[in-house]
């Protein structure tokens, strides 16, 4: 397994901005991601610095090239899930590879999408969870469903073969987009993939079924959303940070409850604008810096 000093998550202006002074530091600097959403070829023109203004993907371009320029490794890989190691590190693992780190920022905005069922709210907690790192022991021999489209879900589904046999992904009407691989392990593990949509759930005190499209009924004691691709705020489920709704904690030094884990942008809820989200990512960048040398010592 590959190690590094700190692992960034998310290639948009807050993760670019904190592997530019990490790298610059001297850290081992790994940023994962592929272009964010901002890397589009629409026109920003209030950013510090453009008066003729800039694209959104020519701004990234500028911010990988600026942080490659100190040594940081840009890897455009899918991040899957990320979990504490008996020495309080982190181990990430992504589409391709796993990997150690000492520290952690968390810049990967606010993505988390809702699946389209009407009453959800009312069994989170109940039979409704978005983590499975931390749910999943509740689930043992149990009947489970993974909502999920992607790559992020069979992860997660594959993830509950800890705890109970009895699994299915359903992609929520959306077309499947899991890679061969993954369909291997899916098929291999006999957890079938349906492609039906649920509109509806029944239960008491907790889930009992999940209803269809086409009035079809079925029994389940569990739902796992894991739809799209995972966001930093299923990475903060699964590492028990602080959460303010789709948020997370983080103090005036983007500092979170855990430490050694870090967050900026988007994903923490203030201002989202680019300038914004770059001058957290500096905040976070320096912060990380100062508790592994802390940690180090």
């Amino acid at each position: 397994m590959k190690k590094t000093d700190i692992i960034i998550i998310g290639q948009g202006p807050a993760g670019l901005s904190a592997a530019i002074y990490t790298a610059r530091a001297g850290l081992k600097t790994m940023v994962l991601g592929c272009d964010p959403k901002v890397a589009g070829d629409y026109v920003i023109d209030n950013y510090f610095g453009f008066p003729e203004s800039v694209t959104g993907k020519e701004l990234i371009q500028l911010g990988c090239q600026h942080a490659q320029k100190f040594g940081a490794e840009l890897r455009c890989e899918k991040v899957l899930g990320i979990h504490q190691d008996q020495a309080k590190g982190f181990v990430v693992k992504t589409d391709r590879s796993e990997v150690q780190a000492r520290a952690i920022i968390l810049a990967t905005g606010v993505s988390r999408v809702r699946p389209g069922i009407g009453n959800i709210s009312e069994f989170e907690g109940k039979g409704v969870s978005y983590c499975v790192s931390c749910d999943g022991f509740f689930y043992k021999k149990k009947k489970v469903i993974v909502l999920g489209e992607g790559v992020f879900a069979a992860n997660q589904a594959l993830e509950l073969k800890n705890y109970t046999a009895r699994i299915s992904i359903c992609t929520q009407g959306k077309k499947d987009n899991i890679s061969k691989e993954y369909h291997d392990l899916l098929e291999k593990n006999q957890i079938p993939v349906l492609t039906e949509k649920i509109t509806t759930l029944k239960g008491g005190a907790f889930l009992e079924k999940a209803i269809f499209s086409d009035g079809r009924e079925e029994d389940v004691d569990g739902l796992f959303l894991a739809m799209g691709e995972a966001s930093s705020l299923d990475f903060a489920y699964s590492l028990g940070v602080t959460t303010r709704g789709v948020f997370i904690e983080a103090d005036h030094d983007q500092r979170t409850n855990v430490p050694g884990v870090f967050a900026a942008g988007d994903c923490v809820g203030r201002f989202l604008q680019i300038s914004v989200a770059v001058g957290e990512g500096a905040i976070a960048g320096h912060s990380a810096i100062t508790y592994l040398k802390k940690t180090n010592n």
